[in-house]
């Protein structure tokens, strides 16, 4: 099978289903952001040293391709086309995140994305996250999308948040706070 098809020659993509539309339509910009959030995680895991955040980054991205796939198919495709985000899911991320936040110190403060041990790549996807969820909620305003695509995603860029300071901390470097400098930016 080649990798190439020539179908999207012009300008349009399929979707599960059958159905294709122009590349640039909303739901295709949803999944396709959904799809960075998987590579941002796939470089993550790529150069992240600890066990455990490795395993759980591939069972994240093992769950972006089924996210994916509910995306690209319309909730009117035949029954069984694709799987499905399930409820179940979300609250395997709540429990991951409850998880982490045990070994963590409270929060009192806004924190600065980077750190040490994947950290700093894990606030990139964290904010790619929750950029594929602005335009799935922007997508459901124009037409019908699994409800627990939007959990799913606003729990996912949670745990992404956690999981980036459990890298730091895990790596012996703390959060690097953000102190208000009073003068605006720059101080």
């Amino acid at each position: 099978m080649r990798i190439y098809t020539r179908t999207g020659d012009t300008g349009e993509t399929g979707l599960f289903g059958g159905a294709r539309v122009p590349k640039d339509a909303l739901r295709v910009e949803a999944f396709g952001t959904v799809d960075e959030v998987n590579c941002h995680l796939g470089a993550v895991r790529a150069q992240i040293q600890d066990p455990d955040l490795g395993a759980l980054l591939e069972r994240l991205q093992r769950g972006l391709f089924v996210l994916g796939a509910d995306l690209a198919t319309p909730l009117d495709a035949r029954p069984g086309s694709a799987q499905r985000v399930a409820a179940e899911a979300t609250a395997a991320l709540e429990a991951e995140i409850d998880r982490l936040e045990d070994e963590l110190e409270p929060l009192r403060q806004f924190i600065l994305p980077g750190g040490p041990g994947g950290a700093a790549g894990l606030h990139v996807a964290r904010a790619v996250c929750r950029r594929a969820e602005r335009l799935c909620v922007a997508l459901a305003r124009q037409e019908p999308v699994n409800p627990e695509v939007l959990r799913h995603l606003n729990r996912l860029s949670d745990l992404l948040f956690v999981m980036a300071r459990a890298a730091c901390r895990r790596a012996g470097a703390p959060d690097l706070l953000w102190n208000s400098p009073g003068g605006g930016v720059g101080g």
